[in-house]
């Protein structure tokens, strides 16, 4: 029996080491909260941190890449697309931050959640972007700050204004944003609508689900703008469009949405290179049961 020489020893050594960093690294750290003894979709696992501000469902067999779907708002309601995602291998999560109305403090407890989810779980470097609602300004202001970590944005009645819902003299906008006025609310420009070209550059393709007689959150003062602008960038944007549908969400079947993020992310969604190693700044941990940082908020009204 011939024995191994010193450097292939040392070669094997580093091989078996490697390999169960990156397993540590990809499939055994635990995900925050408690895991759900209801399972969602056939046998997939949900996560939840107390009190429900961040949840991750895993699906039974996980895509290569571990490539995701993040949504904002709603959970479980009108499920058709997370479902579809789901039974193909990608992750779905959900960090709550509804009352900030996709204002800067929104946007950095997202930073910090996908900052963890990079390093701690290995997750794809661009996740597909699921707003619903007002969850709509969080996505966009969000991919606007980070339009390289997006792989497509799929918007269900979403609100891109809020000066259309809830309306610029709202006490939860002024809240949000530091404003002191309605005057000053309503001369802002850094709505979803006003800041669409980061999005553009970046080539993110956008597909929205929209009811025609929406008197909510209504086309003409959110989506129909941003399509038009989109275009005018020369940007890919569809609309589905439900014509006797008022704020309701989702499609009897989702298939079209599932082609259109496939069809525009078979490329990117999975892409999962990670520079370095699982970070050990705290600061991308808020969200273990007991930590104070991402405390959510009360749930506001519709929508």
């Amino acid at each position: 029996m011939q024995l191994p020489n010193s450097r292939t020893t040392i070669s094997m050594i580093a091989m078996v080491a490697l390999s169960g960093i990156s397993a540590v690294h990809a499939e055994e750290r635990p995900f925050p909260g408690e895991k759900q003894q209801r399972k969602w979709v056939g046998d997939s696992t949900i996560y939840k941190a107390k009190g429900g501000g961040t949840i991750i469902a895993v699906p039974p067999q996980v895509a290569a890449g571990k490539p995701w779907v993040w949504r904002a708002r709603f959970w479980g309601h009108a499920s058709g697309f997370d479902r579809a995602m789901i039974e193909r291998g990608y992750h779905i999560v959900y960090c709550d931050v509804s009352n900030l109305f996709g204002a800067p403090a929104a946007v950095e407890r997202w930073d910090k959640f996908y900052d963890y989810l990079r390093t701690e779980h290995g997750f794809a470097e661009k996740a597909v972007l699921e707003g619903m609602s007002r969850g709509g300004l969080i996505v966009y202001n969000w991919a606007a700050a980070n339009p390289e970590k997006v792989a497509a944005i799929y918007g269900d009645a979403p609100v891109l204004d809020f000066k259309s819902w809830p309306g610029h003299d709202h006490r939860g906008i002024f809240r949000a944003y530091g404003f002191n006025s309605a005057e000053e609310a309503k001369a802002y420009k850094g709505n979803p609508i006003d800041n669409l070209e980061p999005l553009a550059r970046a080539g993110i393709p956008i597909i929205h689900v929209v009811g025609d007689k929406d008197e909510v959150v209504p086309v003409s003062e959110n989506t129909a703008i941003a399509e038009k602008r989109y275009k005018e960038m020369s940007g890919v944007f569809e609309v589905i469009h439900k014509q006797d549908a008022g704020h309701q969400h989702g499609l009897g079947d989702p298939t079209p949405i599932v082609d259109f993020v496939l069809k525009h992310t078979a490329a990117t969604a999975g892409n999962n290179s990670i520079d370095g190693s699982p970070s050990a700044d705290r600061d991308c941990f808020p969200f273990i049961p007991g930590g104070s940082a991402l405390s959510p908020a009360p749930l506001a009204s519709w929508p």
